[in-house]
């Protein structure tokens, strides 16, 4: 679930809809952690994976942010 709302946000060209798109992929990312909490942690790769995916996150939206400064 969380990969495909990640997918959608790194490519999603429209302003207006890419804070929606950072957020959503942001909130899917932290409810899967919140699942890892109940099942020990997940999988080595998933765990990179999204810590990559936070990553390019937060890229993204420091971006968006100075743009519009």
């Amino acid at each position: 679930m969380w990969e495909e709302l990640y997918k959608a946000a790194i490519l999603e060209t429209d302003d207006k809809k890419l804070p929606n798109c950072v957020q959503a992929a942001k909130a899917a990312i932290d409810a899967r952690l919140y699942e890892w909490q109940l099942d020990q942690g997940g999988t080595l790769e998933e765990r990179k994976a999204i810590s990559d995916a936070l990553s390019s996150l937060s890229v993204i939206r420091r971006e968006f942010d100075q743009r519009f400064d």
